[in-house]
């Protein structure tokens, strides 16, 4: 079974790499797995305050994944494995897709206007690394036209 993996974040980027994503799951008959990153403190407080930080970013990540699940159960019937992990962000979607051998692509998408985020800038400079093939959708399509390409 194809699974494609999205990494979920509050961008409309995401969004955009996590319809196109959920159309060609549905269409191959795979799944899509969401990976929702919890980014790391830049700074460490006392020890009590930073476990509170902590727990605060993870649960926005849940609650994020959780809600772009949920949309995406609802428009396609088939709900996708969710998962959220701290750390830097490349190298937890590297160990992700390391322990998923099921994952077919690595589904993110550009930016509309200006520079790509980071992900997309390590992923395409680090494509021929990769297990499996990276997917970019452009960040300037439509709803329209992603649906129509997927």
């Amino acid at each position: 079974m194809r699974t494609y993996l999205v990494v979920m974040d509050e961008t409309e980027e995401a969004r955009q790499a996590l319809r196109f994503a959920s159309l060609r799951a549905q269409k191959t008959g795979g799944s899509v797995h969401i990976l929702a990153l919890v980014p790391q403190q830049t700074f460490n407080a006392f020890g009590g305050v930073q476990a509170t930080i902590e727990q605060e970013a993870r649960e926005r990540a849940e609650v994020m994944a959780n809600s772009a699940a949920g949309n995406i159960f609802g428009e396609m019937g088939k709900m996708p494995t969710i998962a959220v992990r701290p750390g830097p962000a490349a190298d937890v979607v590297r160990k992700y897709i390391d322990e998923h051998a099921s994952i077919a692509a690595l589904v993110l998408a550009t930016s509309a206007e200006g520079g790509s985020g980071p992900l997309v800038t390590h992923f395409a400079a680090h494509a021929g690394q990769l297990p499996c093939p990276l997917y970019l959708v452009p960040g300037g399509l439509s709803r329209d036209e992603i649906d129509a390409l997927a």
